[in-house]
């Protein structure tokens, strides 16, 4: 991330890629929290946390993401800044003393209702102007946080459908609501860390920023971007037009790797010049492979772990050198010496194994109240690991004690200064415009989140749950010392921490044999975590943006609040009414796949335990030493950038390279590889050679891409595939990618490439 001096003189952002991006000016009288915002902001989330709490039961399964609401959302507003009335409406109040006024109502009440002239009423529009971009960005943050399908349903469901343990709907709904808002408050609390300095980034907000900014400003041509077409001379396009050609664009080519040809979305051509040769299959095939094809046209699979446009080029330098390093050179040293018998499963896969080389039946090792077997477990396999889950979890171990050794040595001066309460950095002009507005108070945070872990303890204490109020005490302390090491890596790189394996080892070596509790330790901690991040997310956005700190924290309580009681209902009715669901012939599809893998997490590490997989005797007990590697390993770099300050090793992040490749599996190489690819055109050659160009449409390239392709899947889904089970396209373009050989106990089975 470069920094630019002059751009302090300037009253603008010292990051060229936040100057790009954001507006450095603001209309403090801009209304934001008006009636049309809750209407069009509440009405599409709610409908789009319905969908997608039923499209997560479904595979394939499709999902409406914010940025599509960030779209939908605009003609909305338009529409209803054009069509309803302007007038103001007056609500008389009963006289009450100033003093007592002043001590009973909240503040942020006080500043929303803006009491008028007469003195005991308020005053309010349907319709205050124009379709502003304070509202239109309030919409979005709504989205972010309330869309998603919550993670603790894949522990009710799990529970109900495999364990038989009924616990019921407002046992799901308190559940939900817990694990969800628990980090809303922790998010809160690390504002000054990670929202108010200047350095804090958070590049993925760049695309929503520039997005916005197009849409709403529409701004002519002011010199600095110019077409392509016409050589770097004339006065070019402005961005709006610019947005509209790629997202229109993009929406139509992806029919061809996402319908037509799918081929061209794993354009593995290795694999299809010699289908039957073993050894290349393993190293360049997509799906059970290495991937190491670098070509495909896919932009989803491009952005899989998330768009090369916004992420700084020198946390693509390393993400990329930890993949190589990982996964292309010690992933296949490690197989091909047949290290811990990974020579024996396919190099690459999504499930675990047993001795006969086939996918693990933990229904082998359950007794039939659910609980393990042991007996029948000797009597079975032991857990057998592909080489790049191996990998993975190796590298999830040395990550776990890296990411913290890293945050002290680095931004130790800064946490010490924040919990003084003195300024981490000089504020930026962002941080200066912010400042007139009411900032909200700690204890807001603080009691949101002592509630909501009530909420939790509810949950287990009220409800048969066996979970230890002190196993919830220990889940939440995971996110809570993770939340800072998480939140700066996040706000620098656009990668973010799972707490995935600590959330399994820790009650599985505590709570052996119960898997509820690991299920719902998992899910507390996983999505405090996630959520927290995303709330810190949105409360940068909002920074950027000017939206007055205390109307984000009333849409992001109220959205997300809301939207549990919708989700949880939703998945009653489904489970209610809907026949054979989670059966894999269902025959609408409803075959549950994310609550499958739960369930064989929660059986491998609630019922067989950590202690079996990675305690002493074990095939997989190396990987605990990769704590200890992991503590030491930013140590070395550490003390060279302190002798050497100007050194190239001062750039060195290793949680960044440990923690970039943690998306694998599901993903593989060629979402790494082609990632990097584009990555280097844009964030390091485009940038390099053409500043101007880059500045102006680079995000706005990013934002239109990811919703012309979005757009595009949905269409292509509800169009066909979903109706009446789809319309299929049979041909060699469809298939070729899918008839390759890969090795199981040196006998072929046909994978797909």
């Amino acid at each position: 991330m470069e920094f630019d001096f002059d751009a302090i003189e300037e009253e603008d952002s010292p990051f060229p890629e936040v100057r790009a991006s954001v507006s450095n000016i603001d209309d403090p009288d801009m209304p934001a929290m008006t009636l049309r915002m809750w209407f069009v902001g509440l009405m599409l989330c709610m409908v789009s946390s319905a969908l997608n709490v039923f499209f997560n039961f479904r595979s394939p399964a499709p999902a409406v993401v914010p940025l599509a609401l960030l779209l939908i959302s605009y003609p909305f507003g338009k529409f209803l800044a054009f069509t309803l009335p302007i007038k103001s409406y007056r609500i008389p109040l009963p006289y009450l003393p100033p003093c007592l006024v002043s001590s009973t109502l909240p503040l942020f009440v006080l500043r929303y209702l803006r009491p008028l002239t007469f003195p005991h009423a308020i005053e309010f529009s349907l319709n205050p102007g124009p379709w502003n971009i304070k509202e239109h960005v309030l919409v979005f943050i709504m989205a972010n946080v309330a869309v998603g399908p919550p993670y603790a349903l894949n522990a009710i469901v799990v529970s109900e459908r495999f364990y038989d343990i009924e616990l019921g709907y407002w046992f799901a709904v308190v559940l939900v609501l817990a694990t969800q808002l628990t980090g809303f408050g922790l998010a809160g609390l690390c504002r000054r860390f990670l929202v108010w300095p200047a350095s804090m980034v958070w590049p993925q907000n760049l695309v929503a920023c520039t997005l916005l900014n197009t849409l709403h400003a529409e701004d002519e041509d002011d010199g600095i971007g110019m077409s392509l077409a016409s050589g770097g001379s004339g006065k070019g396009m402005t961005r709006y037009k610019f947005f509209m050609i790629v997202m229109v664009a993009s929406f139509f080519f992806f029919f061809l790797p996402g319908y037509l040809f799918e081929a061209l979305s794993v354009f593995s051509f290795v694999c299809w010049a010699v289908p039957e040769n073993v050894p290349v299959n393993q190293l360049f095939g997509v799906h059970s492979g290495l991937g190491m094809s670098v070509m495909t046209f896919d932009w989803t699979q491009i952005s899989w772990i998330g768009s090369p446009l916004m992420v700084p080029w020198w946390a693509e330098v390393h993400i990329f050198l930890g993949f190589v390093l990982f996964y292309w050179i010690l992933t296949p040293a490690l197989y091909y010496t047949n290290s811990w018998k990974l020579g024996y499963f396919p190099i690459s896969a999504n499930e675990p194994y047993d001795k006969f080389g086939n996918t693990y039946d933990t229904t082998r090792v359950l007794r039939p109240d659910d609980t393990f077997d042991p007996e029948a477990y000797v009597n079975y396999s032991p857990l057998y690991l592909p080489a790049a889950y191996a990998m993975t979890y190796l590298l999830a171990f040395a990550l776990s004690t890296c990411v913290i050794v890293h945050t002290l040595l680095y931004h130790g001066v800064t946490l010490l200064n924040g919990f003084k309460k003195i300024r981490v950095e000089a504020d930026d002009i962002h941080a200066k415009l912010m400042r007139n507005y009411p900032e909200v108070p700690d204890w807001w945070y603080a009691s949101s989140f002592c509630m909501f872990f009530g909420l939790a303890v509810i949950a287990v204490e009220v409800w048969n749950t066996n979970v230890p109020v002190w196993a919830l005490v220990l889940a939440v302390i995971l996110p809570v010392i993770y939340i800072l090491p998480s939140g700066f890596i996040y706000a620098m790189t656009g990668q973010g921490i799972t707490l995935n394996i600590l959330a399994q080892i820790i009650p599985g070596t505590l709570l052996p044999g119960n898997p509820l509790a690991n299920m719902v330790f998992k899910a507390y901690s996983v999505q405090t975590l996630t959520e927290a991040t995303s709330f810190v997310q949105d409360l940068k956005l909002g920074h950027y943006v000017k939206v007055p700190p205390r109307a984000t924290f009333l849409v992001q309580m109220i959205a997300t609040t809301i939207a549990a009681f919708i989700q949880v209902g939703v998945k009653t009715w489904i489970f209610a009414n809907v026949e054979d669901i989670c059966d894999p012939n269902q025959k609408s599809q409803l075959t549950c796949p994310h609550n499958q893998v739960f369930f064989t997490a929660s059986a491998v590490w609630g019922l067989i335990g950590p202690s079996r997989q990675f305690g002493t005797g074990s095939i997989y007990h190396p990987h605990l030493y990769a704590i200890i590697v992991g503590a030491f390993l930013p140590v070395p770099f550490w003390l060279w950038q302190r002798r050497y300050p100007n050194s190239w090793i001062k750039w060195v992040s290793t949680p960044v390279i440990l923690n970039g490749v943690s998306n694998i599996p599901p993903a593989t190489g060629i979402n790494y590889s082609s990632w990097f690819a584009v990555g280097f055109v844009f964030q390091y050659w485009i940038r390099k050679k053409n500043f101007a160009w880059w500045s102006k449409f680079n995000y706005v390239l990013s934002s239109a891409l990811d919703s012309g392709t979005v757009l595009s899947l949905m269409f292509i889904f509800f169009t066909l595939q979903a109706p009446k089970g789809g319309i299929v396209l049979k041909w060699w373009g469809n298939s070729v990618h899918r008839n390759s050989m890969s090795p199981l106990f040196d006998v072929p089975r046909l994978l797909e490439c």
